[in-house]
């Protein structure tokens, strides 16, 4: 049995032709994006000997991340078994938009140095709103205490080589709609930057 808020929806053609609105106009922008990750990378020519910015970002999306819709884009992405190198930026119904770099294997220990080294000389404000996973599983995205802490906090204390793997997030709601666009660029930015010591 349908309840009666489900018989109201299931007959409104106008909540998921807005729905489809949305991510069409997310994929628009993820495409946007994508064209200026790889201009800013191309001004870094020490990533064109890595592996991971060998492959065109990729748009993906879905429908049930913890129920509800998700589009995200990968770039750089390389996903190996014991090795991983990737920025991800997700738009996740409901909740938020975040950025992510997430580096396993060769790479976690290729970049961990830097890394640690940007945080710890930095100013609070380089640490200011980024997390570090602590969860068990490197493929939650979801921002509650079991998975994410504040990076602040841990800073000092934390050897980035040591860590089963490297997971360092930015997230803004969406009620910040038209500041998406420039976060996702800015942060970009900043992750490279990090990367390179």
């Amino acid at each position: 049995m349908l309840s009666p808020k489900e018989i109201e929806l299931v007959n409104s053609a106008e909540l998921i032709l807005t729905k489809n609105s949305i991510i069409k106009k997310v994929y628009d922008l993820f495409g946007v994006l994508s064209t200026h990750y790889r201009e800013v990378i191309a001004g870094y020519p020490s990533f064109a000997a890595t592996d991971a910015f060998v492959l065109t970002p990729k748009i993906a999306r879905g429908e049930y991340y913890e129920g509800l819709p998700w589009v995200m884009l990968d770039y750089p992405r390389s996903f190996k078994r014991d090795d991983v190198f990737a920025v991800r930026s997700l738009f996740w119904w409901g909740h938020y938009c975040s950025i992510t770099l997430q580096l396993a294997g060769k790479f976690q220990q290729q970049y961990a140095e830097a890394i640690g080294h940007y945080f710890r000389s930095g100013t609070e404000a380089a640490k200011d709103e980024w997390f570090i996973g602590t969860g068990a599983d490197p493929w939650q995205h979801h921002f509650r205490e079991d998975n994410y802490l504040p990076l602040a906090r841990q800073v000092q204390s934390i050897d980035m080589k040591s860590l089963p793997y490297i997971k360092l997030a930015k997230k803004i709601p969406l009620t910040q709609w038209g500041a998406i666009q420039p976060f996702f660029e800015k942060n970009y930015t900043t992750i490279v930057t990090m990367l390179q010591g």
